[in-house]
C-alpha cells in the first residue's frame, strides 16, 4: 500500500489515502527509519522499504501492513 511519511512539529507521521488516515508514528524498530517496522498511533504496525537514512521527507513509499497473529 502506498503510504507518506512527512515530519510535522509533532514528529513523524503516516498517511494512508486508501484509508484517509493519518496518524502518528509512536514507535520506530529501526532509528533511521528505513527498513524496518513503525507502529501508528492506532496500533497498525507498517514495513517500511530500506532506503538512505538521508531521505529527504515528505516522500510517498510502498509499503507493507504487519499483521500480528493472535
Amino acid at each position: 500500500m502506498k503510504v507518506m511519511i512527512r515530519r510535522t512539529s509533532a514528529g513523524l507521521s503516516a498517511y494512508v489515502p486508501k484509508k484517509d488516515l493519518e496518524e502518528p508514528i509512536i514507535k520506530v524498530e529501526k532509528e533511521d527509519l528505513w527498513g524496518g517496522a513503525v507502529t501508528l498511533k492506532n496500533g497498525w504496525r507498517i514495513a517500511l522499504p530500506d532506503l538512505p537514512k538521508d531521505t529527504p521527507l515528505p516522500i510517498t513509499v510502498e509499503a507493507k501492513r504487519i499483521f500480528d497473529k493472535d
